[in-house]
């Protein structure tokens, strides 16, 4: 990590630590060192910029609010900013199934004929191997192909997120990929 990015760093925890104390002038801080990244995690959850704008301003309310609850032991300023991002954008694509009107013949359209018992069977247990073999890898490498994954997060904010440089963290994907092909080839 560069000189400057440590520093970085630094400013916005700092700051952050000043926003549990009600500092206003911190939260503007926070949000210009920030914002980009999570609306970026917003609008890619949320899909819709509207809708990324209005999450990302209830992403800064909950952060004036539970600012007192970051703990830099646990996480970075970052990874935290970006777990209440995801969640809250999360929340929002939850609350929009229900806010669609059901079509009237939604009926007619509810029966797959086309559905495989036994495929979503044999899907649900190739799920359950890859969980399986995710458990085997080493704990930083499965952290990894989780937050890429099942997060979506890129190679460089789970490289920030961790605390490490891009290249290991493509590293620790690669070879993590590797290993559970192989356990998945032989649980098969």
């Amino acid at each position: 990590m560069t000189p400057a990015s440590e520093s970085r760093r630094a400013d916005l925890q700092s700051a952050l630590i000043r926003v549990a104390q009600q500092d206003r002038e911190a939260l503007r801080t926070v949000y210009a060192m920030t914002s980009a990244k999570l609306h970026g995690v917003c609008l890619r959850i949320c899909t819709d910029r509207g809708a990324a704008e209005d999450v990302l301003q209830n992403v800064y309310l909950k952060v004036w609010q539970r600012a007192g609850s970051f703990d830099p032991a646990k996480a970075s300023a970052i990874a935290w900013l970006c777990a209440i991002a995801r969640n809250a954008a999360i929340d929002w694509r939850r609350s929009q199934r229900y806010e669609d009107p059901l079509p009237a013949d939604l009926g007619e359209t509810l029966v797959d004929e086309t559905a495989d018992p036994a495929a979503d069977l044999a899907q649900a247990g190739e799920r359950a191997q890859i969980f399986s073999c995710l458990e085997e890898l080493e704990p930083v490498r499965a952290t990894a192909i989780r937050a890429g994954f099942y997060q979506g997060l890129s190679y460089p904010e789970i490289a920030e997120a961790m605390d490490k440089p891009v290249g290991t963290v493509k590293s620790w994907i690669r070879r993590g990929l590797m290993q559970l092909k192989e356990c998945l080839s032989r649980e098969q």
